[in-house]
């Protein structure tokens, strides 16, 4: 990414050699939003046995150093959206860090089209309408934290990065996602977000996954024994990639942060080994769930949108995970999509709708937050319907008859003409007697139109 290397004079002062023997990770530095309404982790390096005390909004705990490191845990806080002064002490050291608030924190994680950053990225096309999104983007209340790329094929403590507060001077090197995201959580809570910005262009989820949890799952034994040969074709990067790889160096520095939730937009990697996704991704979401010490960690899941070298055997593989996986949502982006780009440009609907997901799935908010989901079919004569959950107000046609599904008797695959009453598709077609199969959208491109009136469109799907 095309970011500056000149670190902010107030980053500096707070780990310059006045600080030597005290250190929190870079984390805790200035313009941080911590996670409000649980126990908030803080921690960092000091002088072995040295007892550290941090206080904020009113606490004050304590922990003694052992072989270096300390943590402490601070009491459920409240929101605070005016910034206020953590300070650290050990001894006659002391780190004040400025300007921390209190809010939603999210890590928004995955490979390109996560990583995108909101301003030019050549040769990539332009994100659509972007000069006048920066230009808007004055949002003290959302910051960022960026993790530089990073393989490692050994735990990494701390990125030394920052904090950096959303302006029309700053949003240009967010992760485009991650602020329409966060804009669109803020336009409708308006309390603090706080955006974990860790994604890694054309990476495989095994790469982020702990090698350990990977060897654990005897379905991914293969995959594990096999992953240098998987990986040797054009893009493969011997020096460090590897199978934890950014699990290493992305995540475990982040290890573990208070944070209300995941969203996750990658499978574009893996769209070659769809079946075995199905895998990877419950092991990695199972993964993060440990170590950020929240079994319950939200998941919202971008499913790859429409594309020439897409099948769409990965989107179904995403729709399965989240049917399996409890506490995730999918984010459909059928309607998002350039079928001549694997980076399309219309990132707003996408940041759009992992705020609504995350509104209904996390905040209990009232309202559909999830676009139409296959859930069976039964045939009956010449027909077959389709029974769909997530139909909100009611299933809708979008600009015309509907299209997209198809029907066999176990032959061969025609085009259905298809009828809506509640939250059910009646199929038919002359050329399929007694039919007994239907799938949606299954096509690199999908021409598709079914969406319930929430405006959230349906997933691709297939009954076999």
């Amino acid at each position: 990414m095309f970011r500056s290397l000149i670190i902010p004079l107030a980053f500096v002062a707070c780990f310059s050699n006045a600080y030597a023997t005290l250190k929190p990770v870079s984390l805790f530095s200035d313009h941080m939003v911590l996670q409000k309404g649980v126990a908030v982790p803080v921690w960092g390096t000091a002088d072995e046995g040295t007892l550290v005390t941090v206080q904020f909004n009113g606490q004050s705990v304590s922990a003694k150093t052992l072989q270096g490191k300390w943590m402490v845990s601070l009491r459920p806080l409240p929101y605070v959206s005016k910034g206020q002064e953590m300070k650290i002490f050990a001894g006659s050291d002391t780190v004040k860090i400025q300007d921390v608030l209190v809010g939603e924190v999210w890590l928004c994680s995955g490979q390109s089209n996560m990583e995108r950053q909101l301003g030019p990225r050549p040769p990539q096309q332009p994100i659509y309408n972007w000069e006048q999104e920066r230009d808007a983007a004055n949002y003290p209340l959302i910051r960022e934290y960026y993790v530089p790329l990073k393989y490692a094929k050994e735990p990494i403590s701390d990125v030394n990065d920052h904090w950096t507060v959303c302006s029309p001077q700053t949003v240009s090197d967010f992760s485009a996602v991650g602020y329409f995201f966060a804009k669109n959580l803020y336009a409708k809570m308006q309390v603090p977000i706080g955006i974990l910005f860790s994604a890694f262009g054309g990476t495989p989820a095994e790469d982020w996954t702990s090698l350990a949890a990977s060897e654990e799952n005897p379905k991914l034994k293969d995959m594990v024994a096999n992953y240098t040969k998987t990986m040797s074709g054009p893009g493969w990067k011997p020096q460090g990639q590897c199978i934890g790889g950014l699990y290493n160096g992305m995540i475990v520095p982040l290890l573990p942060y208070a944070i209300n939730g995941v969203a996750w937009y990658q499978g574009e990697s893996n769209a070659g080994r769809a079946t075995e996704y199905q895998e990877i991704l419950p092991t990695m979401i199972n993964n993060w769930r440990t170590a950020f010490k929240r079994p319950d960690l939200a998941f919202l899941i971008v499913q790859i949108a429409p594309y020439k070298g897409m099948g769409p055997e990965i989107r179904e593989a995403q729709l399965l995970v989240v049917k399996k996986v409890k506490n995730t949502a999918l984010i459909v982006t059928t309607d998002c999509g350039d079928s001549a780009d694997i980076h399309p440009a219309y990132k707003q609907p996408v940041g759009e709708r992992l705020a609504i997901a995350a509104e209904g799935l996390v905040y209990g908010m009232k309202g559909e937050y999830s676009g139409p989901m296959f859930e069976h079919a039964s045939q009956e004569e010449d027909k077959i319907t389709v029974t769909f959950s997530h139909t909100g107000k009611g299933l809708v046609a979008k600009d015309g008859p509907l299209k997209g599904f198809e029907i066999s008797n176990g032959e061969k695959w025609w085009p259905a003409e298809g009828v809506i009453h509640g939250n059910k598709v009646t199929l038919t077609s002359a050329q399929v007697p007694h039919p007994t199969m239907v799938r949606y959208g299954w096509s690199y491109v999908p021409q598709v139109n079914l969406y319930n009136k929430e405006g959230l469109p349906a997933s691709p799907f297939r009954n076999m």
